[in-house]
């Protein structure tokens, strides 16, 4: 999905599946807002967690310099996304956000989950070359 050139990416925020989970990460921040009180040990914290474990992990894994603790680092973002999305059913599920909120959040996680898949298969050929 991505398409990388080794001289346009000079750091981690360069990589656009990073810029999509940031997407992610800064949209939960604001719709962890709306979901109630009694949800902050639990629900709030995890979403939250989820989210920013999305955007370290790609990070953490792009300053190991080496491509299999690239991947891994990367496919336990990909974890990440994929909880966050159990999370947000939950939230629907208990009435907490609107359908609109989840459609317009799953939409920013299949996009942010598709250049990361594409960035995993980027890796993946890379170690190979």
């Amino acid at each position: 999905m991505e398409n990388y050139d080794e001289k346009e990416v000079k750091g981690f925020t360069d990589l656009m599946c990073w810029q999509a989970c940031r997407e992610v990460r800064l949209y939960i921040g604001e719709l962890t807002k709306k979901l109630p009180q009694h949800e902050k040990y639990d629900l709030i914290d995890n979403i939250r967690r989820a989210s920013r474990s999305a955007t370290r992990n790609i990070a953490e894994g792009y300053g190991r310099h080496h491509h299999q603790e690239n991947l891994q680092f990367c496919r336990i973002s990909r974890g990440s996304l994929y909880e966050i999305l159990d999370d947000l059913i939950t939230a629907q599920d208990e009435k907490y956000i609107e359908e609109s909120d989840f459609k317009n959040a799953e939409v920013m996680i299949i996009k942010a989950l598709k250049l990361l898949n594409g960035y995993i298969r980027y890796i993946e050929r890379s170690k190979h070359t």
